[in-house]
């Protein structure tokens, strides 16, 4: 059977989340390897929230074209949770695959059966781990807002995590000198006329990393392209320090 792989890791909570891309990857590949599937891809969205619907995630529409055309007959996650934080989103993505006849496998569990009138009790526990994913998002955003706000009570810089060429200063946003000289190079490729899969490998061929020290991917390009082109259509709002 072809199988094709899916990673998600929402940026702003990657740290607290603790299951970087390249960990979701390996695993997936690893998954497949050991059950003598075809792994036709492994395709990713890096800084989207689980809580977007699958139109609103470049790397999730990829992979639900590939089930409605056949290309792959199924779907792997490292954990259900990377497939959607939000339980309608999740059952939304679920019945679509279904819908395309394809079977959907969790690495860290087993496959996701389809709902079965004959047993309601599987559709209640999947929907009910849904509904705890969903709630350990919203604490987890809780925390950090509450961080947050205690920061700014005592001065400090308050606002989310700081967009890649900057970092936190003590009187908000100042340009990070090494992270700037990456920010030009992008620029500099994307006015060439490069796409951002080819602007992402050659950044990995250079040896540069992104923010937390991880590869490129084309999303990761594509959100920084799109940041430069609001900033020169007057969006700017950042200055150095």
């Amino acid at each position: 059977m072809k199988v094709v792989g899916y990673a998600r890791v929402s940026t702003r909570l990657q740290a607290e989340e603790g299951l970087g891309l390249s960990v979701q990857v390996e695993s997936i590949e690893r998954w497949a390897k050991d059950r003598g599937l075809e792994l036709v891809a492994v395709v990713t969205d890096e800084g989207i929230s689980g809580t977007r619907e699958a139109w609103d995630r470049p790397g999730l529409t990829e992979v639900l074209t590939m089930l409605e055309t056949g290309v792959a007959e199924g779907l792997v996650v490292h954990r259900l949770d990377r497939l959607a934080r939000s339980l309608t989103v999740q059952e939304g993505i679920l019945a679509h695959a279904w819908k395309c006849d394809a079977r959907v496998f969790t690495v860290d569990s087993a496959e996701v059966l389809r709902d079965d009138p004959d047993d309601p009790m599987r559709t209640a526990m999947r929907q009910m781990a849904g509904v705890f994913a969903e709630l350990e998002r919203a604490m987890l955003v809780k925390r950090l807002r509450d961080a947050r706000k205690h920061k700014a009570a005592r001065g400090g810089h308050a606002v989310g995590g700081a967009p890649f060429g900057w970092r936190p200063g003590d009187w908000g946003l100042e340009e990070d000198p090494a992270e700037q000289v990456v920010l030009r190079e992008i620029r500099r490729l994307h006015a060439e006329g490069q796409h951002a899969s080819e602007i992402a490998r050659r950044l990995n061929d250079s040896g540069l990393r992104s923010k937390r020290g991880g590869t490129w991917h084309p999303t990761s390009v594509r959100r920084i392209v799109g940041r430069t082109v609001r900033e020169a259509q007057g969006g700017q709002v950042l200055k150095a320090g």
